[in-house]
């Protein structure tokens, strides 16, 4: 039987069991070693070391392959802190797709939301008097490198935060940043 694991992985942690590249300093970077110690399991796609959320591991190869492949289309939702006001403009701008140098992204999902009862990150983001920041909720069918941060800095909305609430059906409610527990 197959294992899938759900994992809250907090800011600033590698979605890897190693660090072969280091920080520069020679300082260790944190990986999923430091919180997940179980063999056979590796990522489901991948979530950027400034990025928090849910992180899917699994021992099946197909199960991992049908997660992570754009050509399935699995939607995964984003809580996304930019900085401005994002207008209706802004908005609709995501929902038709962005323009990349790599080509047009698939139409986002999106709505603007009331900030959502997260955790503090560590370290907190920068927060500035003077420029105003709103969440949005963000789904996409798509993988692209850092692309939730590149569709918003392409509307001019440059992402603060982001945590990845949801995978398909999969979520994070309930589970706290640096744990984990097994799907049934």
């Amino acid at each position: 039987m197959s294992r899938l694991i759900l994992f809250n992985k907090p800011y600033g942690v590698l979605s890897q069991f190693t660090d072969g590249s280091g920080d520069g300093t020679g300082a260790p970077r944190a990986t999923l070693s430091d919180f997940i110690d179980l063999p056979g399991v590796y990522p489901a796609g991948r979530l950027d070391r400034d990025s928090e959320g849910l992180l899917l591991l699994t021992d099946d190869g197909r199960l991992q392959a049908r997660i992570a492949d754009p050509r399935f289309k699995m939607p995964k939702t984003y809580l996304v802190q930019v900085e401005g006001e994002a207008g209706d403009a802004a908005l609709d701008r995501l929902r038709q797709g962005v323009l990349f140098k790599d080509g047009p992204t698939r139409p986002a999902l999106v709505e603007r939301i009331d900030t959502p009862p997260l955790w503090p990150r560590d370290p907190p983001v920068r927060f500035r008097k003077s420029v105003p920041d709103c969440w949005l909720s963000l789904t996409i069918s798509e993988g692209r490198n850092r692309q939730v941060r590149r569709m918003t800095a392409a509307v001019g909305l440059p992402t603060l935060r982001l945590v990845r609430w949801q995978i398909g059906d999969w979520t994070l409610d309930g589970i706290a940043p640096g744990m984990w527990h097994r799907a049934d």
